[in-house]
């Protein structure tokens, strides 16, 4: 045993053992002291005889009591002295084999047995309460997202965060999964929705197909529930040897499904790819490919291609508004970045040789000897239900549609685009002995034409919680951009083809007040005329000819709200948001009995709960 150890403890004993014997002493003081006063005044005799004695035995307490403070004193001193020998004898002594393993192993994580309910502890263990940082609601897509421009390879200390030590007071709001950081992108809506008209659609506005107000489902309103747009996906960071990269993937629920009885006794929503695309980048170079957001989509910051730094509206309208350029689909980019403000991007996507029908848009009148065009060589958007042959991927297509576009933002206040689109169409026909075209062989006439559009944009915030956003298209043969609802072509009766002119614009103002976010926009979309002559010479078709009752104009107005009712970075968020939309289509000619206009109202509610996660700043 450790001889300190004993010093200690024997003189621990003694120093109590003085205390008592101090305390005692005193209680024997006041006791005489008291006995002493309690004599009676009258007892002089005995008095006179006892005083001596008391004198002499409080003096030899007093002594007694001096000496005793003089070694309490001592034991002290003696205390403090073996109290430092240990210490230095402690400090002294190498640490035994468990302690030195213990001291090397890295710390537990903070929540080691949280919900562990297999590890039979009996209380769970406390985590470390970091700084709650409230999700904002900010005018970029809902849903917690502090997203980094992509791009940036270095983060506040240098290389990869994905590859540090995790931090043992944190709970990271991502996925380590190797040297990369996984976070997971979605939430959960539930959708109820009015309509006035009964459009037949799921909730996404088909904004060329709204019922004329003297129809049968033009009479007729509809309500609906639905949780087809809950999304899911992950995005993957991480830095490697100074490139900066991410994975991103998407799916909804908005797939079209083959059940009869979906409504019936089971709500089959199908899910739906959205996004899947890789982009890399390094040195102010940035490279895009897989299935994106088409770079014709208007942005809110740079050339990014993540949701939240495009523009499509904070609507829930799944159908975005009208007037807006978008499209997801394959392609490949290239961007150069002159550092953090101007950034020049191209990149060739899917083309597709679209003559209407998509998304309630009008379709052309094709002359009558060849009708055979729809499904075969043009796109008709009678999609796989009907047949493949109905199917972009099995028209043809000359060359990808090339994209251009340019981006400055010399401020987060401020972003400014211009871009542009040149798309090729071809058709494969036959010359007839009589001068007529027709589909047969040899097929040695091929007519072709080439279209193109223009667009410009801007992203202004006038203060710091109100911003102004207006973007404009003009274009002749590329309708397929604004949701379909414009044919990018007219076939005339020799064969030719002639790409028809279109023209759209979105406007708007987007605020936040607190935790809410206020939006207003208005959307147009003007569909051009090319009225041709059928080989007879007589008949005409085309687009926007008299007797057809194709689109010449949709007009839309909406606004909403987005109120966030609770955010916790570890925990996600839930949102409840309204929207009002109001459209009008009005037709180049109607028949005599009809109007040439229709209108409907439309009122959305959601609530959403969205994932939790973030990540790093790289």
């Amino acid at each position: 045993m450790n001889p300190g150890k004993i010093s200690v403890r024997r003189a621990s004993f003694l120093l109590a053992s003085m205390l008592v014997g101090t305390a005692l002493f005193g209680a024997t003081d006041d006791t005489t002291s008291t006995t002493a006063a309690a004599v009676p005044a009258n007892s002089t005799t005995s008095a006179a005889s006892a005083a001596p004695s008391q004198n002499e035995e409080i003096q030899r307490l007093k002594a007694a009591l001096a000496e005793q403070q003089k070694e309490l004193q001592a034991l002290q001193q003696m205390l403090k002295n073996q109290q430092q020998m240990i210490e230095k004898a402690t400090a002294a002594t190498p640490a035994p084999a468990a302690a030195t393993a213990a001291a090397s192993s890295p710390a537990p994580a903070p929540h080691v047995n949280l919900g562990d309910v297999a590890s039979l502890v009996p209380v769970l263990p406390v985590l470390p309460s970091p700084t709650p940082t409230p999700i904002p609601v900010t005018i970029a897509e809902p849903g917690p997202k502090p997203n980094p421009q992509a791009g940036s390879t270095q983060n506040a200390g240098g290389g990869n965060p994905c590859e540090a030590p995790p931090d043992a007071n944190q709970v990271p709001p991502y996925l380590r999964l190797g040297n990369v950081c996984v976070v997971p992108v979605g939430f959960m809506d539930l959708t109820p929705f009015w309509r006035s008209e009964n459009a037949g659609s799921s909730m996404g506005s088909n904004f060329g197909s709204v019922p004329l107000n003297n129809a049968a489902n033009g009479n007729l309103s509809e309500a609906k529930f639905t949780l087809q747009n809950s999304r899911i996906g992950f995005r993957i960071d991480g830095d490697w040897k100074g490139a900066h990269f991410i994975g991103y993937n998407e799916f909804d629920f908005n797939g079209t499904s083959g059940a009869a009885n979906m409504q019936v006794t089971n709500g089959a929503i199908v899910p739906r790819l959205r996004l899947f695309w890789v982009d890399v980048r390094k040195n102010g170079w940035e490279f895009l490919g897989g299935q994106s957001w088409s770079m014709l989509t208007p942005n809110r910051r740079g050339l990014s291609a993540l949701p939240g730094d495009l523009f499509y509206g904070q609507e829930i309208d799944i159908n975005y508004l009208a007037g807006l350029t978008w499209s997801r689909q394959g392609g490949a980019r290239i961007i150069r970045h002159f550092g953090d403000k101007v950034a020049w991007g191209f990149s060739v996507e899917q083309a597709d040789q679209y003559m209407g029908g998509s998304g309630g848009g009008s379709t052309i009148t094709l002359p009558a000897n060849l009708t055979g065009l729809a499904t075969t060589q043009f796109d008709n958007g009678a999609g796989l239900s009907s047949s493949p042959a109905g199917s972009y991927l099995s028209t043809p297509t000359l060359t990808p549609d090339f994209i251009s576009k340019l981006a400055i933002d010399p401020n987060s206040r401020f972003h400014f685009e211009v871009g542009g689109v040149i798309s090729t169409f071809e058709t494969a026909l036959n010359q007839s002995s009589t001068g007529v075209v027709a589909i047969k062989a040899p097929y040695n006439i091929h007519p072709e034409t080439y279209g193109a559009g223009l667009l410009f944009g801007v992203n202004v915030g006038l203060t710091e919680n109100l911003r102004l956003i207006s973007t404009n298209f003009w274009d002749d043969g590329e309708g397929r951009y604004l949701f379909g609802e414009v044919p990018d072509i007219v076939v005339q009766g020799n064969g030719s083809i002639n790409p028809l002119h279109s023209a759209a614009t979105i406007d708007g103002l987007e605020a936040t007040i607190g935790h809410t976010l206020l939006y207003a926009y208005y959307g147009g979309i003007y569909a051009g005329r090319d009225v041709v002559i059928d080989a007879n010479g007589t008949s005409l078709v085309g687009y926007g000819y008299t007797g057809s009752s194709q689109n010449r104009a949709i007009n839309e107005a909406t606004f909403g709200f987005n109120q966030t009712l609770w955010a916790n970075p570890r925990y996600g968020a839930i949102n409840f948001m309204g929207q009002y939309e109001w459209l009008e289509r009005g037709l180049w000619y109607a028949s005599a009995a009809g109007p040439d206009q229709a209108h409907d109202n439309t009122i959305y509610l959601d609530l959403r709960y969205t994932l939790p996660g973030s990540m790093p700043n790289f």
